[in-house]
Parts: C-alpha cells; structure tokens; sequence
C-alpha cells in the first residue's frame, strides 16, 4: 500500500472502540473465525495451514517479525467492520476529513504570479464530498496517484481558493509528499 492509503487505514483504525488482539494467539483465533478456516488464515498470510493450528492451540507464540507484521495488518482490516463503516459514513456524509501533510506545491496562476513550488505543512479540514470521493476511491482499488490528486484538488478548493472566494483560475501542484495524515470526522 501506499501513504495515502496507509493513511485513511490509520483513519479508520482510529475509531475502534475496542483494541484489536495483542498476543499472536488470539489475533490468529480471530483471522481462522474471520475467514471460516485455518486454510484461508494460512494462504491469506503465506503459511501452511499447520503453523496456523500451532499458533491457534498456543504452541507458537512469537511470529517472525514479516509475519507479526502481516497478521496484525489483516486482523486490523477486519477489526470492527460495523464501526468502521459508521464512521466512514459521517466522514462522507457530514463530517468531512482533515488532512496534515507536508508536501511541494507549486502553482499555475494568471501572469504575475510565481509558480515556483515550495515545501509547506499544511493542515486543512476537507469537506465531506472530497472525503466521499477519496473513501470511494480507496473502496475501487484506485491507485496512490489517484487518491493524491483528490486531495490536491480538496487543498486546492478550501485551503487556496477558499471554496471559490479568491485565487480564480489558480491550479496547485501536490508534489514530493513528504507525509500525510488524515483523520475522519
């Protein structure tokens, strides 16, 4: 995945109102009854289906740190899927998104203006249409560019347009994103 993706994962993560399993046993419990076998745990994760039983009965208890990592990445994407989507709901109907990031923009602007680009940290609410698009896009599978370009047209419209009261005709480049951070509302 990629920042922007990783990012509205963390969003959702966020709003869990139970924390997910700590040991290794009881997050390999959950994904074996998520996915309704130790076969489906084994080929989400890359493993045999025997390592799965062992962790499940408790016989192997530390994960090599790749697959800690892919365990914990699957049972959060099936932690709380009611919460979740509650809360993705509000974001895009009503509450919008805030995004911090720090990232270059430049500008193409009427003559006069500069459009060289800079770094700059900005931290912006986004309204809920652009937080409907950007969840939609990250339901479809849209790529990393597509999810940035809908960010940047988000910053564009409220952060240097002021939702249509000033800069006409300025378009902003969101280039070299150093991080990004989005929080659902």
């Amino acid at each position: 995945m990629g920042m922007f993706s990783d990012s509205l994962e963390r969003a959702a993560a966020a709003v869990f109102t139970r924390p997910i399993p700590k040991t290794a046993q009881a997050r390999m419990k959950y994904l074996v009854q998520q996915t309704k076998s130790t076969w489906a745990a084994a080929r989400l994760l890359g493993i045999s289906q025997r390592t799965v039983e062992r962790y499940v009965k408790g016989q192997l208890k530390k994960p090599r740190a790749e697959l800690a990592e892919r365990l914990a990445g699957e049972v959060r994407r099936r932690w709380q899927p009611r919460v979740r989507v509650r809360a993705q709901k509000q974001a895009a109907t009503s509450g919008g998104i805030v995004i911090e990031t720090r990232a270059r923009f430049g500008f193409t602007a009427a003559a006069g203006s500069t459009d060289d680009g800079r770094i700059r940290r900005i931290t912006q609410h986004l309204p809920a249409t652009y937080a409907a698009q950007l969840l939609t896009a990250q339901a479809i599978g849209a790529s990393e560019q597509q999810l940035q370009d809908i960010a940047a047209e988000g910053i564009q419209e409220t952060y240097f347009k002021d939702h249509g009261r000033r800069a006409q005709g300025l378009a902003v480049d969101f280039t070299d994103v150093d991080y990004v951070e989005l929080d659902l509302k």
